[in-house]
């Protein structure tokens, strides 16, 4: 009798330990994910405000603006519009005079 006094107690105090064990793992495993979601919203809210920054910085006045100031470009109009004529025999005839034309195929 004594022994499975024993044995029930030593079951018991098993268990216990067991039993505190795993409500540590679950507090510790419920603060993980309520970082990980309190993360994924400020990642949330910072791609939103990277979104919009993208679209402010991709408006057509900005871009005409930059190409004007850094690029020096400026609108095309038919008083600087220079128009080229391609005539089908003249790649025939300089085709030495071209450096981007390594050989012909025949």
């Amino acid at each position: 009798m004594m022994r499975m006094n024993l044995v029930l107690l030593v079951g018991v105090v098993l268990s216990a330990l067991y039993l505190v064990h795993v409500q540590y793992e679950s507090r510790h495993l419920f603060s993980e994910l309520d970082r990980a979601r309190s993360l994924a919203h400020k990642l949330e809210v910072e791609n939103e405000r990277l979104q919009v920054e993208k679209r402010a910085q991709a408006t057509s006045a900005r871009i005409e603006g930059l190409a004007k100031s850094r690029l020096q470009m400026r609108p095309a109009n038919p008083a600087i519009t220079a128009y080229v004529a391609y005539t089908p025999g003249a790649a025939d005839q300089g085709s030495t005079a071209n450096p981007l034309i390594v050989g012909r195929v025949k």
